[in-house]
Formats: structure tokens, sequence, C-alpha cells
């Protein structure tokens, strides 16, 4: 489990046929002190697990279908990516509960940038139109975003100064591609409608903030 906050904006280093897939090797900075082999680490929004640790780099082994599904598969030596160590017991969440297992991806419809604001809109993939909410939370590329605007098709998320510094997120373009994780929660309830809505009550829709 994840928040959606980065530490540290790391880089491809090297990337590496493996068996079922593919090996990346990342520099992740200081992060290296506090890792181990067998540590959870999200990698632009992808919950993988360290096989190896040297100096400031990590090992990562990533199999075919994450490759398929996420944009892992197209990352090249030099590549930035955002990364956040798994929430521990007793963390302050300042984000939301991110679980690291990305639902589709999403592409970049156009940039909107000036002195007063920065606005990215995407589409929408089809299977989780029902999942992005105005106001709700999103995790793009593993950052915790809150949805603007949902429109015909797409959705738009402002970028604060902050994120845009510390995370990758500055570097998008229209055509660009990013790794799209839904609310967990929202995603709980549209699950259960879709099944008739056995065993939801109004209390537990106001207990989790959806009434």
């Amino acid at each position: 489990m994840f928040t959606g906050i980065i530490e540290h904006r790391g880089a491809i280093a090297a990337t590496e046929p493996a068996p079922g897939g593919r090996r990346l090797r990342i520099d992740v900075g200081g992060m290296a002190a506090e890792l181990a082999p067998g540590a959870s680490v999200a990698v632009s929004g992808v919950c993988l697990t360290v096989a190896a640790v040297a100096g400031a780099a990590a090992e990562f082994d990533v199999i075919r279908e994450t490759l398929a599904r996420t944009t892992l598969g197209d990352k090249r030596r030099g590549d930035g990516v955002n990364l956040e160590r798994s929430l521990r017991v007793g963390d302050r969440l300042d984000g939301h509960f991110v679980q690291g297992h990305v639902d589709g991806v999403s592409t970049v419809q156009r940039v909107i940038s000036s002195p007063r604001e920065w606005v990215v809109w995407l589409d929408t993939p089809d299977d989780l139109a029902g999942c992005i909410v105005p106001k709700g939370s999103v995790a793009l590329d593993g950052v915790s975003l809150t949805i603007a605007e949902v429109g015909s098709g797409g959705f738009s998320v402002a970028l604060i100064p902050t994120t845009l510094a510390r995370t990758t997120l500055a570097r998008l373009a229209a055509g660009d591609r990013v790794n799209i994780e839904t609310d967990v929660l929202v995603r709980a309830v549209v699950h259960n409608l879709s099944r008739g809505g056995q065993g939801l009550t109004l209390s537990a829709l106001r207990e989790a903030g959806f009434a």
C-alpha cells in the first residue's frame, strides 16, 4: 500500500532481458540506504519488489504482463520514474490509498500551462469511465491527484508547483502515456453496484464519503 506522495524522482539506469520479462536497474538516490531485497517500491505507480541493491541503484524484475499493461515496457535508459516506498503502519497518509496495481494506461490529450495554472487533460479508458469522478482521487504515474473536471472521454488534473518540481509530471506532453490507478474506494462502490448493490447500504456510502 502507498500514498501517492513521491519520495524521489529516479531514473532508469539500465533495462535488460530477464526470465519472464525484463530487469530494470533504477537510480534511486538516497532511498537505496533504506532498501533491501524483498522491499516494495512503487515505480511510476507500479508496485515492484526490490531484487538487489548496489550503491545508489536498485534492481527490479518486471514480468511480461506488467510490461504490457503499464508504461514500464516503454522505459529506456535515462527515462525518469516516480518512486515511493510502501506505507508503514503509523505513517501519515498525506495522499490517498494507492495499491500500486495499475488499472490501465491513459494518454495525455493536452497540457495547459501558464504562470497562473498547469492543467493536464487525459483520455479516460472506456473500462475506467465509471471510476473517474469530479473531485475524486486518482494516481497518475504513482502521483496522488484530485480530478478537476470530467468531460466527454477525458478528465483533467491541476498540478501545483511542488508536484511539478518533485515528480516527472512536469515533462508531460500531448501523446505521452501514463499509468493510471483509480481510487480503490470508488472501484469498490462501482463493483458492488454492478452486481446489484448487494450489501451496499446508505450508511456505508456515507462512511466512505460518497453520500
